[in-house]
């Protein structure tokens, strides 16, 4: 990938709204309940940013159109991923700071937190349920839905499934939900968007899946 200066400095003017965040509370109060140091916390959010401009290339689908529109200025600057050979093929690409970092933290908090599998089965398909419903598809960019309805679904669900261990539940539950119910269960309509490129967990940092865990366990 090709260095790039506006990117670079992007980066950098994320991580330092990250810190200040940090410093004031707000993101840290969502990981001092999930019982993260404030180093843990750093290092995830350091991941998450970094990660942010990292998309992995997963498969191609058939394309449910005649001829694709202009691809969007946005997806331009991803000068790193290959587009598909084909005008009626969408190239599925994995966000690493929006979608495989939440999901890999989301593991982590099962593995480290008195969750039952039915519980997180539960929280898991109750928002991938009221995430499908509320997301739509815009033509040319991708799926949209609304910030906090998934995030207050989550903390609201999480808090009388388990009141003791709501906060990860709302971060698992806030996290898999989004990424199931709006992204994978969207595949189908993806092929309508008329965009060569489709991402998964969204194209920047605080897209879709990641802000949705943390609002959840914000209002959990």
């Amino acid at each position: 990938m090709p260095f790039s200066p506006l990117r670079f400095l992007l980066f950098i003017l994320a991580a330092a709204f990250l810190v200040v965040l940090i410093q004031v509370g707000l993101i840290t109060i969502a990981f001092d309940k999930l019982g993260l140091s404030r180093e843990s916390a750093y290092l995830l959010l350091l991941c998450t940013v970094a990660g942010s401009m990292v998309n992995l290339p997963l498969f191609t689908l058939q394309a449910d159109i005649s001829a694709p529109p202009k691809i969007p200025l946005e997806l331009l600057r991803w000068s790193f991923i290959k587009l598909p050979a084909a005008a009626d093929r969408i190239m599925i690409v994995v966000n690493v700071g929006g979608a495989v970092v939440p999901v890999a933290f989301s593991f982590y908090l099962v593995a480290h937190n008195p969750v039952s599998p039915l519980q997180v089965a539960a929280m898991v398909a109750v928002v991938a349920v009221i995430a499908r419903a509320i997301s739509r598809p815009i033509p040319g960019t991708g799926i949209g839905m609304p910030t906090l309805i998934a995030p207050i679904a989550a903390a609201l669900f999480a808090t009388m499934l388990d009141p003791d261990q709501r906060a990860p539940l709302a971060y698992i539950g806030g996290t898999l939900g989004v990424l199931i119910g709006a992204d994978l269960l969207r595949l189908n309509d993806i092929r309508k968007l008329g965009s060569p490129v489709a991402v998964i967990g969204g194209a920047g940092t605080f897209d879709g899946v990641f802000i949705t865990g943390l609002l959840a366990v914000l209002l959990a």
